[in-house]
C-alpha cells in the first residue's frame, strides 16, 4: 500500500523533479527518464551489469571494484550511472571499460522499467546509501540479482527510514547480497527488515584507495602555484565551514606567513558563493580552473579548488588536512581515508558519524583528531606545523590507520565473482 503510495506521488513530483536533476538539458533529461540509446546496449556482452552510484566520492569508493569485476569477466558489459553530473564525469575518466557512463534514472517506476528493457542487466550493484525501491524492486521483476556494496545506513538516516519502514523492508526483500561497511550497519538493514542471512560484512572499499601506491600526481599549473608554500587543505567543505576554516588560515598565518590554504568546497556550484566570502575576508586567491595565472601576477595565499579530481592529488602535497562535511551537523563528514592514505595528519570536526571507523582509527592511531571549532582548528594545524617531526610522525600513523582498514576490495570482488557467476 505504501509502494503504491510513493509511486503516485511520483506523478505530480515529476516535474520538479527533472528540474532539480538537470533535466533542462535535452541529453539530461532523456537519461533521468530512462531513455538509453538502444546502441549501447546493443551485443553489448556479458554479464550485464548496471553499477549506480550517487556522485564523486561513491564513484571513487567503488572503482576498485568496477575495474576488478572488469577484469575478472573481460566480456561484461558494465553500466554506471550516478546521481549528478560531476560523478558521471567521474566514472567515465576513472572507469574508461564500462559500456556507458549516464545520469541515474529517476525513481519514477516508468523511468526504472524503461532503463532495465534497455539495458537488460542481470546483475545490479547498489552502492552505499542510494536505497531507491523502485531500482530495487524493477530490478528484481526484471529477474535481474540485485547487491547493495559499500552498504551503510546512518543513525540518522535509520530514524527517517523507519517511518517508511514496510516500504523499506519491501524493497530489501528484493536484495539478494547486501556487503555492510560494518556490523553496526549491518544491524540497521536488518532494522529496516532485511534478511540477516543475505548481509556480509565486508568494510569500506574507500579505504582501498591507493593503498600501497605512489601519491598522485599534481598537475603541473597547480604544481608551480603551491611549489615553496607550506600547504594546508580543508577539503570537501560545506556551507557555515569556510568561515571557520578562513577564520582559522588568517590566525595561522601569522604564525607561519608562508602558509598557503587550499579551499575546496564539497560542491563546485557553490565556487561563488566562497568567492564571496574570501573576498570579505580580504584574502586574494586564484581558482584552479583559471590556472595558468597571467605572468606578474602576485602568488596569492589561497588556492579555490573548483575543479573535480584534483583534491586527492593535493591532499598528497599537504603538511595538515582539514576534512569537512563534519564541523556542522547534517553532512556526518567526507572521506577521511584520502587524506590519511596520503599520508598526512587528518583533522575533522565533531559531527563525523559516517566515517566512524576511519575516524576512530585515526584518533586510536595518533594520525587525526577531531576539532570542534575554528579556535581549535587554528590551535591544532599551528601545534602539528611548529614541531615538524611531530607533524611527519601524526602522518606517517594516518596512513597506517588507513592500511589497517584495507581489504574490502578483495571480500567485496569474492562475494561478487559467486553473485555473477550465477548468471
Amino acid at each position: 500500500m505504501l509502494h503504491t503510495l510513493y509511486n503516485a506521488l511520483w506523478y505530480p513530483a515529476l516535474p520538479i523533479a527533472l528540474l532539480a536533476s538537470g533535466g533542462r538539458d535535452p541529453a539530461n533529461r532523456r537519461q533521468r527518464l530512462g531513455r538509453v540509446d538502444p546502441e549501447l546496449a546493443k551485443d553489448a556482452g556479458a554479464p550485464r551489469i548496471w553499477l549506480h552510484a550517487a556522485s564523486v566520492g561513491e564513484i571513487e569508493g567503488v572503482r576498485p571494484v568496477a575495474l576488478g569485476i572488469l577484469g575478472d569477466f573481460p566480456s561484461a558489459a558494465l553500466f554506471i550511472t550516478t546521481m549528478t553530473p560531476a560523478g558521471r564525469e567521474v566514472a567515465a575518466r576513472g572507469i574508461p571499460g564500462a559500456r556507458a557512463h549516464l545520469l541515474a534514472p529517476l525513481d519514477w517506476p516508468n523511468a526504472v522499467r524503461r532503463f532495465l528493457n534497455t539495458v537488460r542487466p542481470q546483475i545490479v550493484l547498489i552502492a552505499e546509501t542510494e536505497l531507491w525501491p523502485n531500482y530495487l524492486t524493477e530490478a528484481h521483476r526484471s529477474h535481474a540479482r540485485v547487491a547493495i556494496i559499500n552498504g551503510r545506513i546512518s543513525e540518522r538516516s535509520l530514524g527517517r527510514y523507519r517511518q517508511l519502514r514496510s516500504l523499506m523492508a519491501g524493497a530489501l526483500a528484493r536484495v539478494d547480497l547486501i556487503l555492510a561497511q560494518s556490523e553496526a550497519n549491518a544491524d540497521r538493514y536488518v532494522a529496516l527488515g532485511a534478511d540477516r542471512t543475505r548481509i556480509k560484512i565486508t568494510g569500506n572499499t574507500k579505504y582501498d584507495l591507493e593503498a600501497g601506491s605512489a601519491p598522485a600526481p599534481v598537475r603541473p599549473e597547480l604544481e608551480a602555484l603551491i611549489s615553496g608554500h607550506t600547504t594546508f587543505v580543508a577539503g570537501s567543505t560545506a556551507p557555515g565551514e569556510e568561515t571557520m576554516i578562513v577564520d582559522a588560515f588568517r590566525r595561522i598565518r601569522e604564525r607561519f606567513p608562508n602558509l598557503m590554504l587550499v579551499l575546496a568546497p564539497r560542491h563546485t556550484q557553490r565556487t561563488a558563493e566562497v568567492e564571496e566570502l574570501l573576498r570579505d575576508a580580504n584574502l586574494s586567491y586564484v581558482k584552479a580552473s583559471g590556472l595558468p595565472a597571467p605572468a606578474g601576477a602576485d602568488n596569492p595565499p589561497v588556492l579555490l579548488l573548483d575543479t573535480i579530481g584534483e583534491l586527492r592529488a593535493l591532499y598528497g602535497r599537504a603538511a595538515v588536512a582539514f576534512v569537512g562535511g563534519s564541523l556542522v551537523p547534517g553532512r556526518g563528514g567526507q572521506n577521511l581515508g584520502e587524506p590519511a592514505a596520503a599520508g598526512v595528519p587528518v583533522l575533522f570536526g565533531p559531527f563525523h558519524e559516517n566515517q566512524l571507523p576511519m575516524a576512530q582509527a585515526l584518533i586510536e592511531a595518533g594520525g587525526g583528531r577531531p576539532v570542534i571549532d575554528a579556535n581549535e582548528l587554528a590551535t591544532t594545524v599551528v601545534e602539528l606545523l611548529a614541531d615538524e617531526e611531530k607533524c611527519r610522525a601524526c602522518g606517517q600513523n594516518a596512513r597506517r590507520a588507513f592500511e589497517r582498514l584495507g581489504g574490502a576490495v578483495g571480500r567485496t570482488l569474492m562475494h561478487l565473482r559467486s553473485l555473477i557467476s550465477l548468471c
